[in-house]
């Protein structure tokens, strides 16, 4: 393949973390297989490159790589804060320099939508970015409110107890919303159908030039035949609960567990597999999974409404909370694990064997009736793919866009 060749090439910078990467990794691998005219660069941190570097891709997709934010960025978890502000501060300036080199020139940037200075970078280079959002289109509308709100009564940040924590990180949030409006396309990480009553949201007058496109992402989250998990900075004491539950409940189950796997594994005996890792989306979709217990991140959300299943939903932080809402509340797909919101509420073994069992049941009528739902889910999602329908027309006329305008700029 001889880069040069391409008129159209794109930059893609994903924030340096799973959820993030994921989504941008399978846009750029949707837009590389629908457009073999353009070249995209995506670009990864070192330590990131050696984690997916491997990757299966398109030949018109290639990775290169910039310096760790941070000497070891899995240590993220234990000062997020300070990750956080790492890449805000030192990430910028190894991407200049990458994008200075590039060959073809890079004709279009999309980057994440935290990463605010990525389109400071296009405009003063006079090159389309798109601003790629990894949440739900909910969390999106949330959190502009939740920054007009704080506008209005800076002491008032009930509404997010995560962004309550930490003024900082808010602080960015607010930071990063205001750059994009300076960003040429905003990129939804969702399907029209999930979640249409919110694209009637009203923008601001300067953002009406904004062109929405929406494309069917989903990533390789971590997760948990029959039953999954997911779990991130859960304590060791609501492990074992979530072990011994799931244990007496009966019902066999896949857990993905990251750090305590050996133990855990222990503790589940013989009714669960435990792993540290697996291909998500490949297990969701397999005939003998029926439901799917889950921290909401958007991904493994989208994966598991694409996969037909319904939820049993343990929300943590940020966006898992509002997306938690969306399976139970409006889509009616899925329960509650944990009545209360808050880090420190243990939820019991006996509790949590009743629940698994009783999902798991196939018998039961409000169980049928919530997989029935599930599946219409996964039918509209399926349709939404297909040519000609909102997914794939959304991302096609976005290719469309990006190429037209550098092969114009290229005349």
């Amino acid at each position: 393949m001889d880069p040069t060749a391409f008129a159209c090439h794109v930059a893609a910078i994903p924030y340096p973390g799973r959820g993030h990467i994921n989504p941008m990794f399978n846009f750029c691998y949707l837009l590389a297989s629908m457009r073999d005219d353009v070249l995209i660069t995506f670009v990864l941190t070192q330590e990131w490159l050696g984690f997916i570097g491997s990757d299966p891709k398109p030949p018109n997709l290639r990775f290169f790589s910039i310096p760790n934010v941070i000497p070891s960025e899995l240590a993220r978890a234990a000062d997020f804060p300070g990750f956080w502000e790492a890449v805000m501060t030192k990430m910028e300036d190894p991407c200049e320099r990458l994008l200075d080199r590039l060959k073809p020139p890079v004709t279009a940037i999309v980057a994440d939508t935290f990463l605010s200075w990525a389109v400071g970078m296009g405009n003063r280079r006079n090159i389309q970015v798109a601003s790629l959002w990894p949440m739900s289109v909910s969390e999106f509308y949330h959190l502009d409110n939740l920054i007009v709100q704080a506008q209005n009564s800076p002491t008032d940040m009930s509404e997010h107890s995560d962004l309550k924590e930490n003024k900082q990180i808010f602080g960015q949030v607010k930071e990063a919303f205001s750059w994009i409006r300076k960003a040429q396309f905003l990129l939804l990480t969702s399907i029209y159908e999930l979640e249409a009553q919110l694209y009637t949201y009203t923008f601001l007058p300067e953002q009406q030039q904004w062109l929405l496109r929406m494309a069917r992402l989903s990533a390789s989250c971590f997760c948990p035949v029959h039953l999954f998990g997911s779990f991130l900075s859960v304590s060791s004491a609501q492990m074992d609960e979530i072990a011994v539950g799931l244990q007496q409940s009966g019902v066999r189950f896949l857990w993905v567990v990251r750090g305590e796997a050996a133990r855990i594994k222990d503790i589940c005996g013989e009714m669960g597999m435990v792993v540290a890792w697996i291909d998500q989306l490949r297990v969701l979709s397999h005939d003998s999974v029926g439901g799917f217990w889950s921290h909401c991140g958007w991904n493994s959300v989208v994966e598991g409404v694409f996969s037909g299943l319904p939820f049993l939903t343990f929300p943590l932080v940020m966006d898992q909370h509002c997306n938690g809402k969306l399976i139970v509340e409006d889509w009616k797909i899925g329960w509650r694990v944990r009545r209360e919101l808050g880090k420190e509420v243990l939820v019991k073994r006996d509790e949590i064997a009743c629940l698994v069992k009783k999902f798991m049941d196939l018998e039961s009528n409000e169980g049928n009736e919530m997989r029935r739902r599930a599946r219409e889910l996964q039918e509209i999602c399926q349709q939404a793919i297909t040519k000609g329908e909102s997914s794939y027309s959304n991302l096609e006329a976005f290719a469309r866009d990006i190429h037209n305008a550098a092969t114009v700029e290229a005349g």
